[in-house]
Protein backbone atom coordinates (compact mmCIF):
# COMPACT_ATOMS: atom_id res chain seq x y z
CA UNK A 1 0.00 0.00 0.00
CA UNK A 2 1.15 3.41 -1.01
CA UNK A 3 0.24 6.37 0.64
CA UNK A 4 0.75 10.08 1.68
CA UNK A 5 1.50 10.89 5.06
CA UNK A 6 2.06 14.10 5.90
CA UNK A 7 2.77 15.44 2.33
CA UNK A 8 5.84 12.33 2.01
CA UNK A 9 5.23 9.09 0.41
CA UNK A 10 4.55 6.22 2.98
CA UNK A 11 4.69 2.17 1.60
CA UNK A 12 3.17 -0.18 3.60
CA UNK A 13 3.22 -4.06 3.47
CA UNK A 14 -0.53 -3.82 4.04
CA UNK A 15 -3.84 -3.72 1.98
CA UNK A 16 -5.19 -0.96 4.48
CA UNK A 17 -4.26 0.20 8.02
CA UNK A 18 -6.05 1.52 10.50
CA UNK A 19 -5.12 5.34 11.95
CA UNK A 20 -4.36 3.55 15.13
CA UNK A 21 -2.16 1.07 13.62
CA UNK A 22 -0.35 3.65 11.23
CA UNK A 23 0.37 5.24 14.85
CA UNK A 24 1.99 2.34 16.49
CA UNK A 25 3.78 1.74 13.13
CA UNK A 26 5.52 5.44 12.91
CA UNK A 27 5.83 5.26 16.94
CA UNK A 28 3.58 8.79 17.12
CA UNK A 29 2.64 9.04 20.81
CA UNK A 30 1.66 12.74 20.74
CA UNK A 31 -1.23 13.30 23.15
CA UNK A 32 -2.93 15.86 21.17
CA UNK A 33 -3.47 15.38 17.33
CA UNK A 34 -5.31 16.51 13.92
CA UNK A 35 -6.19 13.21 11.74
CA UNK A 36 -7.51 13.66 8.28
CA UNK A 37 -7.70 11.02 5.33
CA UNK A 38 -8.34 12.61 1.86
CA UNK A 39 -9.08 15.96 4.14
CA UNK A 40 -11.54 14.15 6.23
CA UNK A 41 -11.55 15.09 10.08
CA UNK A 42 -11.20 11.85 11.75
CA UNK A 43 -11.77 12.00 15.66
CA UNK A 44 -9.49 9.89 18.39
CA UNK A 45 -12.30 7.32 18.98
CA UNK A 46 -12.72 6.16 15.14
CA UNK A 47 -8.85 5.99 15.17
CA UNK A 48 -9.11 1.77 15.43
CA UNK A 49 -12.18 1.72 12.50
CA UNK A 50 -10.73 4.70 10.66
CA UNK A 51 -9.07 2.97 7.50
CA UNK A 52 -6.14 3.85 5.22
CA UNK A 53 -6.51 2.03 1.66
CA UNK A 54 -4.10 2.51 -1.20
CA UNK A 55 -3.60 6.16 -2.93
CA UNK A 56 -5.27 7.71 0.27
CA UNK A 57 -3.39 11.29 1.66
CA UNK A 58 -3.23 11.22 5.59
CA UNK A 59 -2.38 14.02 7.55
CA UNK A 60 -1.59 13.81 11.27
CA UNK A 61 -0.88 16.81 12.72
CA UNK A 62 0.82 17.24 16.51
CA UNK A 63 -0.81 20.22 18.39
CA UNK A 64 1.18 21.72 20.88
CA UNK A 65 0.64 24.89 23.09
CA UNK A 66 2.61 27.51 24.59
CA UNK A 67 2.50 30.86 25.17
Amino acid sequence: MNITLNNRPESFNNEKLTITEILELKNYTFKMMVVKINGELIRKPQYPIAQVVDSDDVQILHLISGG
